[in-house]
């Protein structure tokens, strides 16, 4: 009995979604010609022209008594080479530190602290990280070396470059906040 009603149950599973599918289909689809016909029926666009392309005339520079547009205006390696005669210059072979690439105003000093005979400084940068720094560190953008750490400043010496004599060297602190 049991069988005869699994039996009857799979097969209305499978009879009732045929049956209910034949009752959809419809052969008259004259909804559908009629949408195609007033598809086709309508007027068509245009296509507006693309617009006209104006030759543009060619510029020759002729140097003259003007300037050479792909030289520097600042003239800053020339004025390197000569310098005054007193060495001071940035090293190009040293590897830049971290904190070179902040400018000095947006660096400040929290801190410090004290290791060994080591007096280490604790600077922060606008991202909010903050640095261990130490005499012999770089920070700021002008090669500025630290030359002392104090409990409440940072002294450092910056390399300027000064458009008559090279460069030239300058005091700057960094004072505890």
């Amino acid at each position: 009995m049991i069988r005869v009603l699994a039996t009857l149950a799979r097969a209305l599973v499978i009879l009732v979604p045929a049956i209910s599918m034949i009752g959809c289909m419809n052969d008259d689809m004259g909804d559908l010609k009629r949408y195609v016909k007033e598809v086709k029926a309508r007027k068509q666009g245009s296509i507006e022209p693309l617009p006209e392309i104006r030759q543009i005339e060619p510029f020759f520079y002729k140097t003259g008594d003007r300037r050479n547009p792909f030289r520097s205006v600042d003239q800053g390696e020339e004025v390197a080479e000569e310098g005054d005669g007193s060495g001071l210059a940035p090293d190009p072979n040293r590897r830049k530190e971290e904190l070179e690439s902040y400018s000095l105003d947006s660096l400040r000093m929290v801190g410090t602290l004290m290791q060994v005979d080591t007096m280490w400084a604790l600077v922060k940068t606008k991202d909010k990280t903050i640095y261990r720094v130490k005499a012999g560190n770089y920070l700021g953008r002008n090669d500025g070396r630290i030359t002392r750490v104090t409990e409440n400043k940072i002294e450092l010496t910056e390399l300027i470059r000064d458009r008559q004599q090279g460069y030239r060297e300058r005091q700057a602190t960094l004072a505890l906040k």
